[in-house]
């Protein structure tokens, strides 16, 4: 798993605190070097290890906690606090429509598993919030990305809206028309990708934005490539304003 290396860094790193009984601020301070090594060896973002080693050290050089029976357990939960903090403390929802179906735009760049991923995500809100989810096939330029989209559909059971080789905002368009009439309560609209970010490809989801008034926006990243993922969350969100991000490949 991705998180395997890591965890067994830390572990490692926490284990010596525990041995060591009573702490100092030294013990602290070098824990902390060895949690930063094992978190840039694991990709994370120089600027966000900076902040978070900070924020550890600063909570776990006080003196109640030195000065406390368990210092290192202390020290571990700290950092435990700290990373659930950074990942996010709370579960994410999405914001449903008052009226009329919830509409879903799944964006990000292709290869990143955004088609499977809009299946999956309408397959967990039928099961976990008996919702009756319309996938929307508006990728109209990757050769069998339609015929993808039903298959995985398909294999979920969820009805798949598509038009062929059109416009892909009027596809979008008459998707949101084809739920109300049909009683789907929400609608993700799996859109086309490239393989960077470019304006050809910004224009067309500003424009489905516009016409739509999509509820939320999913952008779907590959974990696999590492930092670069944030400068793509970067530019899509400056260009539509994105609501969450969701990372595919997390076990690669």
């Amino acid at each position: 798993m991705a998180f395997e290396g890591l965890t067994e860094k830390l572990n490692a790193t926490f284990k010596r605190l525990r041995g060591k009984g009573r702490l100092t601020e030294n013990d602290v301070r070098e824990a902390m070097r060895e949690v930063r090594l094992a978190l840039l060896e694991a990709d994370v973002s120089y600027k966000v290890v900076k902040d978070f080693v900070a924020s550890v050290t600063e909570r776990a050089v006080g003196t109640d906690v030195l000065d406390s029976l368990t210092p290192a357990q202390q020290v571990v939960k700290i950092v435990s606090d700290e990373l659930t903090k950074l990942m996010g403390g709370a579960n994410a929802k999405i914001a449903m429509a008052n009226n009329g179906p919830t509409v879903v735009m799944m964006v990000g760049l292709q290869g990143a598993g955004k088609t499977t991923t809009t299946a999956k995500l309408g397959g967990l809100m039928r099961k976990q919030l008996q919702k009756r989810p319309l996938l929307a096939a508006c990728d109209v330029y990757r050769p069998a990305a339609i015929e993808q989209l039903k298959v995985v559909g398909g294999q979920l059971d969820l009805p798949v809206f598509e038009q062929g080789r059109g416009d892909p905002v009027e596809i979008a368009q008459n998707a949101i028309r084809h739920a109300r009439d049909h009683g789907s309560d929400m609608v993700f609209l799996d859109t086309a990708g490239r393989l960077h970010v470019d304006e050809e490809l910004m224009d067309e989801l500003k424009r489905m934005k516009a016409a739509v008034h999509p509820n939320e926006i999913l952008l779907v990243v590959d974990a696999m490539t590492g930092q670069d993922a944030v400068n793509a969350a970067s530019a899509f969100d400056e260009a539509l304003g994105i609501d969450g991000v969701i990372l595919t490949k997390l076990d690669g």
